[in-house]
This record gives structure tokens, sequence and C-alpha cells, in this order.
């Protein structure tokens, strides 16, 4: 490899995987000599990579994080699957995500070589996104709760129930969980002195006081289970529960509801749990599901499908 363009680019890709290499391997990855390799790491460095050296027998050589981000050498695929992943998060309802990644997307997308541009174009062209209508999140709540989690800091915030209620809340915060296209705070309520789970995007007022707490054990082995599930069943909703005529098989394929548990009764039959922020739209999703089906609990999902009933009867004339 004599060309010094192409020398230094295939010094860079190997830097940026992260790990230290030997002076020597990385000479004979390249085919150069040790001096040319010293002079290639300093030639990154005046671009303003910053490549850290250990001493002994050749030397160890690390890209490590400097003051500003230089540029990164991406592979191909690399390259597609972060424009791809740029184009969801330029969707998200997070505020301020939305607007920087369509920022980072279009400088990605003017140096994209062309190679790559209808791979990238496919994608675009045959994938569609939809997303419930939901609160716009704030990005500054986000990144607080993360790092109030990552180094153990309590956090005070103002929290609005499903009900509309609003409430202060002193919180052990341990983990964010993205689910059903809303994001979920796990964490230790010190007030109700237990675990609860919070809709990111019902949190105001939020504030970091500056003191610590010693990391509890988690709820469960698998904390996204946990959000989940609470997610599903708050402590204060009720729940709907369906039976179906049909096997968990058929149901699953049809009931476009992402929440609630589905398990089967017998070989003929399932049951559905759920909890919905609308009854009334439960029972629009129950009917679409396309098999019998009796409503188990609570009144107010039998009363809004009887409801429903007459509407669809009146509509088709009956």
């Amino acid at each position: 490899m004599t060309d010094p363009s192409t020398r230094l680019l295939e010094l860079l890709s190997l830097l940026q995987s992260g790990r230290s290499w030997p002076g020597a391997e990385l000479a004979a990855r390249l085919g150069a000599s040790p001096r040319t390799l010293r002079r290639d790491l300093d030639r990154l460095r005046e671009l303003g990579y910053p490549v850290s050296s250990t001493r002994g027998p050749g030397g160890n050589y690390q890209l490590v994080a400097g003051r500003a981000m230089p540029p990164l050498l991406l592979t191909d695929d690399e390259a597609v699957a972060t424009v791809v992943g740029l184009r969801i998060a330029a969707l998200t309802q997070m505020g301020g995500a939305g607007d920087a990644a369509e920022g980072a997307l279009r400088k990605l997308e003017r140096v994209v070589p062309t190679r790559l541009r209808a791979r990238i174009q496919a994608l675009a062209s045959a994938t569609e996104t939809t997303s419930r209508a939901t609160q716009a999140l704030d990005l500054r709540t986000v990144q607080l709760l993360a790092t109030a989690a990552h180094m153990h800091q309590d956090v005070r915030f103002d929290y609005t129930s499903r009900s509309g209620k609003h409430t202060g809340r002193r919180v052990e915060p341990y983990r964010q969980v993205l689910f059903d296209r809303r994001w979920y705070l796990l964490g230790w309520d010190r007030d109700r002195a237990d675990w609860r789970t919070y809709r990111i995007d019902r949190i105001g007022e939020l504030s970091v006081p500056g003191t610590t707490f010693t990391p509890r054990e988690l709820p469960a082995d698998d904390p996204v289970s946990f959000v989940q599930d609470s997610a599903r069943f708050p402590l204060t909703g009720q729940r709907g529960v369906v039976r179906f005529a049909a096997p968990v098989s058929v149901v699953s394929d049809r009931l476009i509801a992402e929440a609630g548990s589905l398990e089967a009764i017998d070989d003929t039959s399932c049951r559905y749990v759920t909890s919905a922020d609308s009854w009334e739209w439960l029972s629009v999703t129950l009917a679409t599901v396309g098999v019998p089906y009796t409503i188990e609990a609570p009144p107010e999902l039998i009363s809004y499908s009887r409801e429903l009933a007459d509407r669809i009867a009146r509509a088709a004339g009956g």
C-alpha cells in the first residue's frame, strides 16, 4: 500500500475500531515502515484525530476522545444503517431530536457515495412509518433522566396521572424504556416506597437537586418486561377482559392492539386482557378482529361497544 491517501484512510479505519494497536501490527497491516507509520499518525493528529500512544517496544496506538468530534470513516453498511436510523429519528416527536436528526441527515446525504444512494433510496421508498399521536417529548428531560440514572442522582418532578391529577414526585431513576411508541421511566418512588413506571411525556418541572442514592436491586431480571407490564396494566387503571371464540394463533394475527396479554383458554378460544387510554378506541379495535367475542369487563367497554354497534347498524340502514 504505497499511496499515502489510501494508506491514511486505512489507518483511520483501523483506529476507529476502538482497540489499542501495537505499532508493529499497524505497520504490517498497512505495509509501511515504522517511520512511515509514525508520520501518518502525526498527520492524523494534525487533521484533528486525537491518537494516543504508549511507550514500549514499537509502542501502542489508540484513537481517543478529543475536544471536538473528528470526521468518521464509515463502511458502506454503516453509512446505510446510519442514514436509515437518522430518518427514523427525524420522525420522532421528541422535542429537538427531530431537528438535530434532520440536520445530521442532510449533512450525511450530501456526502454519501453514488453507489450507496440507490440502496438508501430503495429503503426510503419501500418503507412506511406510522405513529399514534402522542404528546411531544422534551429532549432535555430525556437527557437529564438518563444522566441522573447513570450517576445515581435523585430527581424531582411534577407528574400528571392518567386521570389528569397533578402530583409532585421524588424518584430514584433507573431505566428509560421505549414501549408502544411511548417513553417510560422506571424508578423508585421515595414517598410511596415502591417501584413505579412513569410516562415521560407526563413529566414536567424536572429538577436534579444533586443528592445521590445507593442503587437498589431492580424489581425484575428484565426491567423492560416490568415496564411493559406496568404500561399495559397501570396500578390505577381498569382492565379490559375479552374472550375470543377462536384460537390464539388466529387472534394474534388479526389483533392490531399492541398493549395487553393474549393467552389460550383451550384449543378453540383465548382471552385478551389489556388497558386502554380510550375504551371507545378499544371497542373499535376488537370489532376489527373478525371473530366472535364476549366482553367480560369492564362495564365501560361493554357500553361503548353497544353504542358502536348501534351506530354501525344505523349507518347500514338497520
